[in-house]
């Protein structure tokens, strides 16, 4: 996959913090914040989804109704 450049100003603590939790883990500041975004993107979609199966969840008998009176229409 092709790498992008990005360039982002933090703070001094943030920065220290985050060549500091690389170097423990044993990768670059690059590869930390990239997994950090992975991450943070991977939480994001799967919180989507997890509030979009609720909705359907406390909706299903309205949806069931719906389109089981379109159903009844057509036939």
């Amino acid at each position: 996959m092709a790498k992008t450049q990005l360039n982002v100003r933090v703070d001094e603590t943030t920065a220290d913090t985050a060549r500091r939790r690389a170097q423990q883990r044993g990768v670059s500041v690059n590869r930390y914040i990239e997994e950090l975004v992975q991450q943070d993107a991977g939480e994001s979609g799967r919180a989507f989804v997890e509030a979009a199966a609720d909705f359907m969840r406390q909706y299903e008998g309205v949806f069931a109704e719906e389109f089981a009176s379109e159903r009844g229409r057509t036939a």
